[in-house]
């Protein structure tokens, strides 16, 4: 009734928390195998031999089983039930939390790879400097505003190399919308 002066009823949608919405979007996906960070693919000769390992935002866990794989006993933690219901196996404790809390505390380190595929909270980077052992490898990617614009959730260019700069950067790549760094940490004695 246009002009009737009568008012719609305003509806009031809930919102939905990173955890409802991630595990709507994990229960929707098809079950993945391991596969290595996309950084590592062509460059696995990276990769200590073998550890403790960390996958930040690990999603189903792809990552996760792929270390577990390689003789890692991995922390995997990401705010997804669902998904860490995927990311089980020998060597791999699943840690459900929330990441904007930070890392929990039963995954400081010293760990001897850390992983973070496709999550990006600046507030993070010093935490996972701090968790790397020493001669530890740091296995990062984000979305980037290289080639892309920018974006709520794109980092701007030379993001990772500032955040990262005390350890010995081994591959950076910035382009088509991503961002990547792999690192090592110094090792006990120096470089």
């Amino acid at each position: 009734m246009r002009g009737s002066g009568a008012t719609h009823p305003t509806i009031v949608r809930p919102v939905r928390s990173d955890a409802e919405r991630w595990d709507a979007r994990h229960a929707q996906a098809d079950d993945v195998g391991p596969l290595p960070p996309d950084l590592l693919r062509g460059r696995v000769e990276l990769l200590p031999a073998g550890g403790r390992a960390l996958d930040v935002a690990c999603g189903r866990g792809a990552v996760a089983l792929w270390l577990a794989t390689r003789g890692f006993t991995v922390d995997a933690v990401d705010i997804s039930a669902v998904g860490l219901a995927t990311a089980h196996g020998a060597g791999i404790r699943a840690v459900e939390h929330d990441l904007d809390d930070g890392l929990p505390p039963s995954c400081r380190g010293p760990y001897d790879v850390v992983v973070c595929q496709r999550f990006r909270d600046p507030r993070l980077y010093p935490q996972l400097a701090a968790t790397l052992a020493p001669g530890g490898l740091l296995v990062i990617s984000v979305l980037s505003e290289v080639d892309e614009g920018p974006g709520p959730f794109r980092a701007p260019p030379g993001e990772l190399r500032a955040a990262f700069a005390e350890l010995d950067v081994l591959v950076d790549v910035e382009r088509d919308g991503e961002a990547g760094l792999v690192a090592r940490s110094a090792a006990l004695g120096g470089r």
